[in-house]
């Protein structure tokens, strides 16, 4: 009897200390989470609201900065913001309804829904070409000069996709991977002509009403909408309003408000039945085609491997980030574990993947990176103050200061501010630097000759812009300014003979990340490359191992042993402007 009350007491002790180490641990989880957001929010570099769940639970959700600036109006968890292409999976969850009712074959062309859509282009694109970005519609947010010119203006869904839809498409449907917000607008044109109703409305019928997410919705300036966050952008170290937009411009491509707590009601009913059956959440979440780095496109998503901290490791999410003037915004869940992270922002262009990488570390109980002060940030103030000499003073005294961060994006953004006001001596000079701590990045290269060009330094812009597309064989916009500045360019467009000898040493299958195949095969003399769930790709020598993609801006690098025997492939994409 002893023995058993003492076993007893034992038991109740190691019970509570597990519980107590639980809630230990939870609320270290708590706090660093807290300590990284509020550094982030120190810097400069996050104002929003954030929640983080696990195991389905909210563990963490808080507002950060001004939801308002004028009047001094903190951000909170049900602070509504403006969500951008986070829209897209809403779109797709009511195409997916459409399809489970019988109302649509997501492989039947397009035309056989929208009858008036120009047939040469609407009998070969399907519903499945525009929710994957694949159709080859060209992206009406890039067209020349649509920003400035187009975007306070008000559109019914019918005029505006004659903007684009007589264009010719930039490939043939299916063959690739484009991102396109025209293909996501004409998706919200089909629902409404499908459903006879507004696209708003099938979005609270179907999706907002039954999972009480009474704090979401289509965007409209003229709503009196409480809580509502002001989008803002930093300008010459400071804050100003951001542009107007009309929100009949983005509609079903990313006009949605909401809050971190709806979108967390949002989460937790895609792992039920409750908007579709089984059967079409798999097809919602399904990879389709390789689209950013090692993720996948699914039907609004992004899926695939994600890093977690600063480890080697990477769990499967599912996520979509977004941006729209004022705001920028993501979602990462993680099934395996249930989990999700939220970050919306109102000043626009916050490094959301890095906090969300970060706080995925915390979760899991890795290392992570803590944030840094922005070196172009501290120049460009130095800059605006003392003149364009300080700030290359200052940006030597910092660059290397741990205390810093040195991100060529950034600076490479300051320097196209400048350009925007005028100030092109300045800029070019802020180009420079930037080739010197980025030696081996064509786009660095490719700023400051289009800098030297605007100053009437034709020599110089050809210099660099013929480094440029050294660097990166396929800077089609390179070349095509070294043609206008007269430099005869033939010798960029051969391409490098490799023997087929060599080029046999590379076919094989490589795999870059589990279930992510690579495989190159060879017709001729021509290497081919065809990754997991895409189309095969001819891809051209830039040396004799580096290898380039003329459709995508993509390089493959193959990896040879001290043998010399090929032992891995890198592929990797380019990043431009």
């Amino acid at each position: 009897m002893k023995s058993n009350h003492s076993f007893f007491k034992n038991g109740i002790l190691l019970l509570f200390i597990l519980i107590f180490s639980n809630i230990s641990m939870a609320q270290t989880k708590v706090e660093q989470i807290d300590k990284l957001i509020s550094i982030y929010e120190e810097y400069g570099k996050f104002n929003g609201s954030v929640l983080v769940s696990e195991q389905g639970k909210v563990i963490y959700k808080k507002g950060f900065g001004m939801a308002n600036m004028e009047w001094d109006i903190p951000n909170q968890p049900n602070t509504k913001h403006r969500l951008g292409s986070i829209t897209k999976q809403f779109t797709a969850m009511l195409i997916l309804q459409l399809v489970a009712e019988g109302k649509l074959d997501l492989q039947e062309p397009i035309s056989t829904y929208l009858p008036d859509y120009p047939k040469a282009t609407g009998d070969i694109i399907t519903t499945h070409h525009l929710l994957t970005h694949t159709s080859g519609i060209p992206n009406y947010t890039s067209f020349p000069k649509f920003m400035e010119d187009e975007t306070r203006n008000p559109y019914t869904p019918e005029e505006f996709v004659k903007i684009f839809d007589e264009k010719e498409l930039d490939f043939t449907p299916g063959e690739k991977f484009s991102y396109s917000n025209s293909g996501y607008f004409l998706l919200g044109v089909i629902i409404k002509k499908l459903s006879g109703e507004t696209y708003e409305q099938m979005l609270q019928d179907k999706i907002f009403s039954p999972l009480n997410m009474n704090d979401s919705g289509y965007d409209h300036h003229s709503d009196i909408l409480k809580n509502r966050a002001t989008g803002y952008e930093k300008q010459k170290g400071s804050y100003i309003n951001s542009n107007y937009i009309d929100m009949t411009i983005p509609y079903a491509a990313g006009s949605l408000y909401s809050t971190v707590e709806d979108l967390y009601k949002w989460d937790q009913a895609l792992y039920t039945s409750t908007l579709l059956s089984k059967e079409y959440m798999t097809l919602y979440f399904k990879p389709y085609i390789l689209a950013f780095g090692n993720m996948h496109y699914a039907y609004g998503w992004g899926v695939g491997y994600s890093k977690i901290g600063k480890s080697t490791d990477s769990i499967y999410t599912i996520g979509h980030g977004g941006g729209i003037n004022g705001f920028n915004t993501n979602i990462s869940r993680t099934t395996s574990n249930k989990s999700l992270i939220v970050l919306l922002n109102n000043t626009g262009r916050a490094p959301l993947n890095d906090m969300t990488t970060a706080i995925r570390g915390i979760m899991h109980g890795k290392e992570y990176d803590m944030p840094k002060k922005s070196v172009a940030n501290a120049v460009l103030v130095v800059i605006n103050k003392e003149g364009i000499d300080a700030g290359i003073t200052h940006y030597n005294t910092i660059k290397d200061s741990e205390d810093y961060s040195l991100i060529e994006r950034e600076m490479n953004n300051i320097g196209y501010q400048l350009m925007g006001e005028d100030k092109i001596e300045e800029a070019s000079k802020v180009f420079q630097l930037i080739t010197e701590s980025f030696p081996n990045s064509s786009n660095a290269y490719d700023s400051l000759g289009e800098s030297y060009m605007k100053l009437g330094k034709n020599d110089l812009a050809i210099k660099n812009y013929r480094k440029s597309v050294e660097l990166n064989p396929n800077n089609q916009n390179g070349i095509e300014f070294l043609k206008k500045l007269g430099d005869d360019v033939s010798d960029l467009e051969k391409d490098v003979k490799v023997s087929d000898a060599i080029l046999e040493t590379y076919l094989g299958k490589y795999e870059l990340q589990p279930g992510f195949i690579l495989t190159v095969t060879k017709e001729g003399n021509q290497l081919k490359a065809q990754a997991t769930g895409q189309p095969v790709f001819d891809v051209f020598p830039k040396s004799e191992n580096e290898f380039y993609l003329k459709v995508v801006d993509a390089q493959l690098v193959f990896n040879k042993n001290d043998a010399g025997e090929v032992e891995s492939v890198t592929l990797f994409k380019v990043e431009v402007k």
